[in-house]
């Protein structure tokens, strides 16, 4: 590979040039065949349910199952047996953001990807194989929109177990360590989101509706209003929205969000869920409505089955309504682009910065000593003001 004038002054920048950073890209992961799915659904109510939901977890198994029997009839309708694209787009993204930031770090820097869900990519099998390759450094990236416990939580929840496991003597291989909190906010991705909503209208179908008749669905990963004291992503959600809206609003006024949410018993989802969004938009006059997922960045059966759903139902009760349903940006050009930027400030401060040195075993030893000790530098504080109340009543 040609050494780029950009990489010589990197590399003049950071001296332990023999440092690498792995570069983490973490997705759900899911399954293609049915016969796992309530395998799948299973682990998924582990770490996401449980997160939220008043229930034992006894309760998983056969709850797994019965959900299981629910999608089938979505698996078998949708071409007989339904596979999921959503791995191979994962890889598609994978291998693009890695030939953007290998063009500015050359082999420093790989890109590795982790499902939450999905052997033989659980993060602790993927972590053992980058320690194994000799990488020092870890950014950890959630390619999920939304930054939440039930995304981005999870990712690091499963990242710390494995990092746990995998170490040995006293001092931890992780000599560097990043994270990238979710893209809601970045002007690129916002920008990129109306675009393409834009791009969709005038080449299909603005030629048979007034842009007071056009209906727009953008749609988020649902939230459950309680999460156990988690938060839930619905702020970020709510944001990413309003500044996908604020492009659109004024040439197109019928806007709504629309949530993908799991309808699972006894919890309070985000409102209104993308049928019933679109529902409200043809009330208002809308003769056709597309529905744009925001809040994903790759395609999954949510983005595919239940929105192809939601359009199977609407069509029944209004016949006369276009839809349409977009794509997730899954590995479009601009926004590979995009994600590799968003990971260059992290990567150069990961090969900038000092390198850590930390010795797990001395976290316990830690957690005793200030067990027996709680909080003593405050306590002279607490004294000085708890002792002398009466300098605060000079003047009565």
């Amino acid at each position: 590979m040609v050494a780029t004038p950009e990489r010589e002054t990197v590399q003049s920048s950071a001296p332990e040039s023999a440092s690498r950073v792995a570069v983490l890209l973490m997705g759900y992961g899911e399954v293609e065949s049915y016969a796992d799915f309530a395998n799948y659904n299973e682990q998924a109510l582990n770490l996401l349910t449980a997160k939220f939901a008043p229930v034992p977890t006894w309760i998983y198994p056969p709850l797994a199952k019965l959900l299981a029997v629910f999608d089938l009839h979505e698996w078998r309708h949708q071409h007989n047996h339904f596979i999921s694209p959503h791995n191979a787009i994962f890889e598609q993204q994978r291998q693009g953001i890695e030939r953007h930031l290998q063009e500015r770090w050359g082999d420093r820097v790989k890109v590795f990807k982790a499902f939450n869900f999905c052997a033989p990519f659980l993060p602790k099998q993927v972590l053992a194989e980058i320690k194994a390759e000799g990488f020092d450094k870890l950014l950890i990236y959630p390619l999920l929109v939304v930054d939440s416990i039930f995304t981005s939580g999870i990712a690091v929840e499963q990242v710390n177990k494995s990092l746990a496991t995998l170490f040995e003597g006293n001092e931890h291989w992780i000599k560097g360590l990043r994270y990238i909190p979710s893209f809601y906010n970045q002007p690129e991705y916002i920008a990129l989101m109306a675009r393409l909503v834009e791009e969709k209208i005038e080449r299909d179908l603005a030629v048979a509706h007034l842009p007071s008749q056009t209906g727009i669905v953008l749609m988020n990963h649902g939230c459950p209003h309680k999460a156990k004291g988690f938060t839930s992503g619905i702020d970020e959600s709510q944001a990413l929205y309003e500044r996908v809206r604020e492009q659109l609003i004024y040439r197109y006024p019928l806007i709504s969000v629309g949530w993908l949410n799991h309808q699972t018993p006894l919890i309070e989802w985000t409102q209104p869920n993308a049928m019933l969004a679109a529902k409200n938009l043809i009330e208002l006059g809308a003769t056709c409505v597309i529905f744009m997922p925001i809040g994903f960045a790759t395609e999954n059966h949510e983005t595919l089955l239940d929105v192809d759903h939601i359009i199977h139902d609407l069509r029944r009760k209004h016949p006369d309504v276009t839809y349409v349903q977009m794509p997730c940006v899954n590995d479009h050009p601009d926004f590979l682009k995009m994600a590799a930027a968003w990971a260059n400030p992290q990567i150069d401060a990961l090969f900038a910065e000092e390198t850590l040195a930390v010795n797990p075993a001395l976290a316990i030893a830690q957690a005793q000593r200030h067990a027996h000790h709680p909080h003593h530098h405050h306590h002279g504080h607490h004294h000085s003001q708890g002792d002398h109340p009466h300098h605060h009543h000079h003047h009565p």
